[in-house]
C-alpha cells in the first residue's frame, strides 16, 4: 500500500510499552493516534503479559477499542517488547489492512537463544523469523533507526513516513508520547506504589 506522507490529514497510531522487570505479570501498551501536524487526536490502552504471547492481541485491541476508519498507518516501538512477547506485523496489517513500520534503535545479535526458556519456543521462533531482517533508515533528523514493515513500500514510503512524525532526535513523536502515557498508566494503576 502506498502512504502518501505529505497528506495533510495523515494520522498515525503510535504504540508503546511500559513494564517493570520483576514487577508484576502485566505491561501497559499505550496507544496514540497524532495527526501529521502532530496533534493528538486519541488514546487507546491494553494490558499484555510480560513474557507472553499476546503482544499482537494487545495492538489488535487497541485498534479495535478505537474504532477509527481514519488511521493511515501504525507505528510500533518494536516488535520484541515485554520480556520476548513478540508482535506479528503481519498478522495485524492482514486483520486490520493498514500498514504497520515497528522502529527500534540498536542493532542486536538476535534473540532465538533467549526464546529456549519458553514453554512456546516454537511458536516464538516462527513468529520471530518471520518478522525478517530490519533495514536501516537514516531519518532526516541525521539519526539511524531499524524497521521491519508490513503493507508499505519499505524505501520511500518509511521514510518519508517516519520523517513526518520526527521532529527531533531517532523516536517518532507518536511512539514518543505513547511510551510517556504507557509509563504513566503502569506507573498509576499496575505497580506497588499506585495501587
Amino acid at each position: 500500500m502506498r502512504i502518501h506522507a505529505d497528506k495533510k490529514g495523515l494520522r498515525a497510531l503510535g504504540i508503546a510499552e511500559s513494564f517493570k522487570k520483576g514487577e508484576g505479570e502485566s505491561a501497559v501498551l499505550g496507544g496514540v493516534v497524532m495527526r501529521g501536524d502532530l496533534q493528538i487526536d486519541g488514546f487507546g490502552l491494553a494490558t499484555i503479559t510480560v513474557g507472553g504471547l499476546d503482544g499482537t492481541k494487545g495492538v489488535l485491541e487497541i485498534f479495535k477499542k478505537l474504532d477509527r476508519t481514519d488511521i493511515n498507518v501504525v507505528l510500533l516501538n518494536g516488535c520484541v517488547i515485554s520480556m520476548f512477547n513478540l508482535i506479528d506485523i503481519f498478522e495485524v496489517f492482514e486483520k486490520i489492512e493498514i500498514p504497520i513500520i515497528c522502529v527500534t534503535y540498536e542493532e542486536s545479535e538476535g534473540l532465538e537463544k533467549y526464546f529456549e526458556e519458553f514453554e512456546d519456543c516454537g511458536e516464538r521462533m516462527e513468529i520471530y523469523k518471520r518478522l525478517g531482517e530490519r533495514a536501516t533508515v537514516e531519518l532526516h533528523t541525521g539519526h539511524e533507526v531499524l524497521v521491519r514493515s508490513a503493507g508499505i513500500d519499505e524505501g520511500r514510503d518509511v521514510k518519508a513516513t517516519l520523517d513526518r512524525f520526527t521532529l527531533q532526535g531517532a523516536v517518532p513523536e507518536p511512539l514518543k508520547v505513547a511510551r510517556l502515557f504507557a509509563r504513566s498508566v503502569y506507573k498509576s494503576f499496575l505497580t506497588p506504589e499506585g495501587v
